[in-house]
């Protein structure tokens, strides 16, 4: 079945989606109905419930038809659920996991900046405590997903004495008053 979806809904506009910049919507709404975009996310949350190996073989498929869409599916599956699925609490995973399952809505994950690129110790984008709610304050940089996402794990500093061990993850919903989204990159 899903080299027959890469073969009739992504590899006929995969230039053009390219070309143009665009987010395939319409293709991962599809991939959403399909399980591929949760595939490792248990069912009760609303995923598929397989296994690493499954996840491996349909992103190579899908790849095989846009690598563009492959790259939007393996950043929702593991760079957006995976940090929830492993660290969040019950009333999280019902939140930030479940809408996130079935393509209507896609996360994000910001970890690199401009000119820290993807080094986590070096992040200079910094989160502060504010009575009950973090204030997080930075750039970040080369966000898969970010215009189209509806949710963002976002890694800051919450103390730079403690290094590397001193960053913490935090889900931020899209929109968010006070973040803002730059151009969207020409490769």
């Amino acid at each position: 079945a899903l080299p027959i979806f890469a073969e009739k809904e992504l590899f006929p506009v995969a230039s053009q989606l390219d070309k143009e910049h665009r987010f395939p919507e319409d293709q991962v709404k599809k991939m959403g109905q399909l399980g591929l975009m949760s595939i490792d996310v248990p069912e009760q949350y609303g995923g598929a419930g397989l296994d690493y190996l499954a996840y491996s073989i349909a992103l190579e498929e899908i790849s095989r038809g846009c690598a563009s869409t492959g790259i939007i599916m393996s950043v929702n599956n593991s760079l957006y659920l995976g940090p929830i699925l492993k660290n969040a609490s019950e009333e999280q995973k019902q939140q930030w996991i479940t809408p996130f399952c079935s393509g209507d809505k896609i996360g994000c994950f910001a970890l690199s900046e401009p000119g820290n690129g993807s080094d986590a110790g070096a992040a200079s984008t910094i989160a502060q405590l504010d009575t009950s709610e973090w204030i997080l304050n930075g750039t970040k940089a080369w966000i898969t997903s970010a215009w189209d996402a509806s949710a963002v794990v976002v890694f800051a500093t919450t103390d730079k004495s403690l290094k590397h061990k001193g960053i913490s993850a935090f889900l931020v919903p899209m929109p968010t008053p006070g973040l803002s989204l730059g151009k969207i990159g020409r490769a």
